[in-house]
């Protein structure tokens, strides 16, 4: 009889994302097994007993999801679960803490398009904001986009030094060049974008961020995304399907357009859905995480 596949799904926190559990039954996977309140030192006793119970054929369907809000957690846990592997007993890895790398994934993808497309520049050529920085899809965004080579700051809300904790955490994790600072007031977040190529706003829903008076003084934006799908919107002139809409309205910078939460939200799902689905696709396990959805994203975008 054919093995069924089977998606363990493994949380720190006191509940599974159903938005995980709808995505994962969309991908064919045929059971699903969540896990909440799921220790790390727990991670390769768990991954053992997933891998040791199916046989060398049933391990190719069968995998394991990493959640959670933690991204430095989630990362030492996919870690450990790879480590934990005994060939040919190898299973497929997904970690996606709170949608957080899919996410930032297609944030920066989307705004790195219309950057080539609008501006012909790279992420390399650019300085970007995070807004709501600190938060875990403004780190993953944040993350990759640094590795791309943008000079990239994670801006919080109340607190600098905050900030800058987080930025030289992630940057000892991996190997990127992030700061962090502040922007409690309009006048701190007019003195911040001046001179920004980029800005990124990841803050919490049904905030509005930056407003139209204080987009006026961005006078060398280029892009702006927003993930924020409540009203009002993060950045000011920003419409929820907007993928490269004019900001003329709201901003001194001519040529600067903008990125809706739609427009990213449309390209997580179809990154989340396609890497959830190469971990039954192929004879070999697969270990996914934010390079590996930033990968994807680029492809989608092409």
């Amino acid at each position: 009889m054919a093995k069924r596949s089977i998606l363990h799904m493994f949380d720190p926190m006191q509940n599974n994302s159903p938005f995980d559990v709808n995505m994962a039954l969309d991908c064919d996977f045929d059971v699903l097994m969540p896990y909440a309140n799921v220790k790390f030192d727990s991670m390769a006793r768990l991954t053992q007993d997933v891998i040791f119970s199916r046989g060398p054929s049933g391990v190719k369907q069968t995998g394991i999801f990493i959640g959670g809000r933690d991204l430095g957690m989630a990362i030492d846990m996919l870690n450990t679960a790879k480590k934990s592997m005994v060939p040919p007993f190898e299973v497929s890895v997904f970690a996606d803490p709170s949608g957080a790398f899919t996410t930032a994934a297609a944030l920066v993808a989307c705004v790195e398009r219309e950057l080539k497309k609008n501006h012909k520049k790279e992420l390399k050529d650019c300085k970007a904001l995070v807004f709501g920085g600190t938060g875990p899809v403004g780190i993953a965004t944040g993350i990759i986009t640094s590795l791309a080579g943008a000079e990239t700051a994670l801006v919080d809300h109340f607190s600098s030094d905050a900030a800058q904790g987080i930025a030289e955490e992630y940057n000892r994790r991996f190997d990127c060049d992030l700061s962090g600072t502040v922007a409690t007031f309009d006048e701190d977040k007019i003195a911040l974008i001046e001179d920004a190529d980029i800005i990124f706003c990841t803050a919490k829903a049904g905030i509005q961020i930056l407003s139209t008076e204080v987009l006026t003084h961005a006078k060398q934006l280029k892009v702006a995304g927003d993930v924020n799908a409540v009203p009002p919107s993060g950045i000011a002139g920003i419409e929820l399907n907007d993928f490269g809409a004019p900001l003329i309205h709201a901003t001194n910078s001519t040529n600067a357009v903008g990125v809706g939460p739609l427009a990213v939200g449309n390209i997580k799902y179809k990154v989340q859905h396609a890497l959830l689905e190469s971990m039954l696709a192929g004879s070999k396990p697969v270990y996914l995480d934010f390079i590996a959805a930033f990968d994807k994203a680029r492809e989608l975008l092409k």
